[in-house]
């Protein structure tokens, strides 16, 4: 467990489609100014708990976030409360400017003091200084995937959630964006769910690891990555060589 204060807590957390539960009764903690990680293979309920945890679907279970128990709560009012989702596919408005598309993000802010400017976000992703204006349909994937973390930045996040930020990017982009979540994380926290559990591991101060809905590993993120076998079997495939000195 964290030894921070705790911004999130969910305990029994069980998201159900129909008669399948895609994740069963979990507890998950995250501490003030804590980077977790959210590991698992495909199908083991990683973007299911994210989805929830903003009220995107429905679950079962406490959820406190900020003190507040969000049961109740519409997914805009929890984005209003700063809880922040940075969803798998980026869901750009592709008709609005990159720029434009940025500034979306300041109406969940709800009279937060802002973490990052507009200036902040392109000095943390300089590929968009010059792509302010071009519409988000010719941007390419790696772009969109910096607007979108921007956006969210600019939301004034109490926590920002991140699914599958490296997905479908070239390395060189992978490195820009994870760069840049180095950064971020010392402002604000963050709960991601990343299929690269070295590049996770890297960045988190903890981690959990989902099969088939259950937590079956968690713990200090350089703890994980000295089980890196027993990982590797967690996530069903081979991974690579995980430096244990960082997170």
């Amino acid at each position: 467990m964290s030894d921070k204060l705790p911004l999130l807590t969910a305990t029994g957390f069980t998201v159900s489609y129909g008669t399948v539960d895609a994740v069963q009764g979990i507890d998950l903690e995250i501490g003030e100014g804590e980077t977790v990680a959210l590991l698992g293979a495909n199908g083991a309920g990683k973007t299911s708990t994210l989805r929830a945890l903003s009220r995107l679907i429905r679950s079962s279970g406490e959820v406190v976030f900020d003190g507040r128990d969000t049961a109740k709560m519409a997914p805009d009012a929890v984005a209003r409360a700063g809880l922040i989702h940075v969803p798998e596919g980026r869901h750009l408005f592709a008709s609005l400017t990159a720029e434009e598309n940025l500034l979306v993000g300041t109406t969940a802010a709800n009279k937060r003091e802002p973490i990052f400017s507009l200036d902040d976000i392109y000095d943390l992703f300089p590929a968009l200084t010059p792509l302010r204006k071009r519409t988000a349909w010719a941007l390419s994937g790696g772009e969109q995937q910096m607007v979108a973390i921007g956006r969210g930045l600019l939301s004034v996040p109490r926590l920002l959630l991140l699914d599958e930020p490296s997905l479908g990017l070239a390395p060189v982009v992978v490195d820009a964006v994870f760069k840049a979540l180095a950064e971020i994380g010392h402002r604000t926290s963050i709960l991601i769910v990343e299929q690269n559990a070295s590049l996770a591991l890297g960045l988190a101060d903890r981690g959990y690891v989902l099969a088939v809905g259950k937590v079956v590993m968690a713990g200090a993120a350089a703890d994980l990555a000295d089980r890196e076998a027993l990982l590797a079997s967690y996530l069903a495939r081979e991974i690579d060589a995980i430096d244990t000195s960082a997170g």
